[in-house]
């Protein structure tokens, strides 16, 4: 799984790191990054669902 976040379409909005925290986070401006480590998903179900939680879809998510 390879996971992108798109910093110039991400608002902050946390939805991401509310939905999986186990792989999402919040930078200092409150912008989403994926915590160390954990670029690939780290085999969470929640990857999916914190995408598709994303207010503007700054978030993609792909089998590789």
């Amino acid at each position: 799984m390879h996971i992108d976040i798109d910093t110039g379409v991400c608002i902050g909005a946390g939805q991401c790191a509310l939905t999986a925290p186990g792989v999402f986070t919040q930078d200092d401006d409150g912008f989403s990054e994926l915590l160390p480590g954990r670029e690939d998903g780290a085999g969470s179900a929640l990857v999916r669902e914190a995408a598709r939680a994303c207010p503007v879809s700054a978030i993609s998510v792909r089998e590789e």
